[in-house]
């Protein structure tokens, strides 16, 4: 079959390197949709739960149960992808995430919500993790430092234009539907993606055919639901017993799920999750840094927003803006890091990002407990722009770095497992909100602080992701002391060993 509409080498036609630059483009488009909603949304649940009195538990639940399907289904999405073609898969959960916004749009009450949530997570698991398996399969390894830098541009794009727009959104009000809009926004973008993905993405998938496994996927989101669920309803019920069990229920499957892949990988070759994978050093060390780091992000920015809303009493716009120094900061650092500094300095990059970060972090604490419920948003503007630069510093080259020597015909596999650790991860720091922030907010509250409460709650939560930052900064040492992907991007002589690694691994293209 031929493959000159999309191959990747040095002699193909014009066209056909126009074609997918426009590729990139349309499921970067997706990419950045995925990342808006995620931002766009938290902006807008003090919102939320005060027009349709949502409970804390499905305020979490709204964040947290759209991370936990997302996560659940990543992986199966990558192998769907590998045997059905990407670009199909890729179409599907377009429309079905686009279908899912509606849905989240015209919900009735908070439980609608949540589930069209959930919905909205499994269509973007359909979604996502062919992003980067398009990417992989079309771009050359002498290419990809540049389309991951880029991709670290749009997860800084995305990160400030959601709180932006998700602030703008609900302060308008537009046409009395308040929060609504947020999600129907999703609508024009992605039936665009639709249209124009249809037309210029070319179609791949694995060499060999590979089977769904179903039970794979069975464990997998049983053991994320035992963790997830009593963390996240565990304080609203009085932490019952049942909620440890559940937790401890969750090391079990996990044991479980590692038993039976390794035993389906022996019958068929077929698993849910490539556990060869973790044979590769990179890949390992790139997964426990993605799942921690998944974790930060899922207890910061619910509690921040929770921060500034409720406890700071500011609007939505007010709170947005606030963040614009933040997004910047990622952005400009996540550019910067794959095709500058990382060829140079390697993991200490990422290492560097961790502290930096960390550093950011302990400067809000001492801020937030001197100023109290009198901060105004340019005294935050210094610790969120350190943070910002650590974040960045490890966004786009983390990606790289999983990625770089993972075969070509498991990059379905890997780049859902990729996500789906992210996301666990995230949904896990949502669930322990709970633990971090709104523990300490109650018991402030009961002893009369008032408003107050949400400062000693958000500094709380701070403490611990400083905690987890130097995890990750540990964890980083597992990492390869010189980025792969760095030496493609900046060796002529690699990246042309790289082209004909690629070669070898070249997926069919139909």
């Amino acid at each position: 079959m031929s493959s000159s509409s999309s191959t990747t080498s040095p002699e193909a036609p014009p066209e056909a390197d126009r074609r997918r630059w426009f590729a990139l483009a349309i499921v970067m488009t997706a990419a950045f949709m995925d990342l808006v909603d995620v931002t766009i949304v938290n902006v807008a649940l003090p919102t939320i739960q005060h027009d349709e009195g949502a409970s804390t538990g499905q305020i979490q639940w709204i964040t947290a149960g759209y991370a936990l399907a997302f996560a659940a289904l990543l992986i199966t999405g990558g192998r769907l992808g590998d045997i059905f073609g990407r670009k199909r898969l890729f179409l599907l959960g377009v429309a079905g995430f686009t279908l899912a916004s509606a849905l989240c749009g015209f919900a009735a009450n908070p439980e609608m919500l949540v589930a069209s949530r959930i919905l909205q997570g499994g269509m973007a698991a359909m979604m996502v993790p062919q992003v980067l398996s398009i990417v992989h399969a079309t771009f050359p390894a002498h290419e990809r430092g540049k389309v991951f830098g880029l991709f670290g541009a749009i997860v800084g794009m995305g990160a400030v234009t959601g709180p932006l727009l998700g602030a703008l959104l609900t302060e308008w009000n537009i046409a009395g539907l308040e929060w609504r809009p947020i999600f129907l926004i999703n609508l024009p973008v992605g039936i665009a993606a639709l249209i124009l993905g249809a037309r210029v993405i070319g179609e791949s998938r694995a060499p060999k055919a590979l089977k769904l496994d179903l039970v794979g996927v069975a464990l997998v989101t049983l053991a994320m639901l035992a963790l997830v669920h009593p963390l996240t309803q565990g304080r609203e019920n009085g932490w019952p017993l049942w909620g440890y069990v559940m937790m401890a229920a969750s090391v079990v499957i996990v044991g479980v799920l590692v038993a039976y892949e390794k035993a389906k990988a022996r019958r068929d070759g077929s698993p849910l999750i490539e556990l060869s994978l973790f044979k590769v050093k990179s890949f390992a060390a790139g997964i426990a840094v993605q799942t921690v780091f998944g974790i930060v992000t899922g207890i910061f920015f619910l509690t921040w927003t929770l921060y500034m809303q409720l406890g700071l009493g500011w609007s939505a716009l007010r709170a947005g803006l606030t963040g614009v120094p933040f997004s910047i900061a990622v952005s400009v650092a996540a550019g910067i890091s794959v095709q500058k500094l990382v060829p140079r300095f390697g993991r200490k990059v990422l290492q560097a990002g961790a502290l930096t970060m960390a550093v950011g972090v302990l400067i809000y604490v001492a801020e937030a407990g001197h100023y109290g419920l009198g901060i105004a948003a340019w005294q935050m503007a210094l610790p969120l722009v350190v943070m910002g630069v650590g974040m960045g510093l490890i966004v786009a080259p983390l990606t790289d770095a999983v990625l770089s020597e993972v075969p070509r015909e498991h990059s379905g596999s890997a780049s859902g497992l990729i996500n789906t650790v992210m996301q666990m991860g995230n949904a896990l720091g949502l669930s322990l909100v709970s633990v971090v922030f709104f523990n300490v907010v109650e018991d402030r509250f009961a002893q009369g602080v008032g408003n107050a409460a949400f400062v000693d709650g958000f500094r709380s939560a701070l403490v611990w992701v400083a905690g987890i930052l130097v995890g990750i900064f540990a964890l980083m040492f597992a990492l390869p002391k010189a980025s792969g992907g760095a030496e493609e991007a900046g060796s002529p002589a690699a990246a042309e060993a790289g082209q004909e690694k690629d070669e070898r691994r070249e997926p069919e293209l139909v």
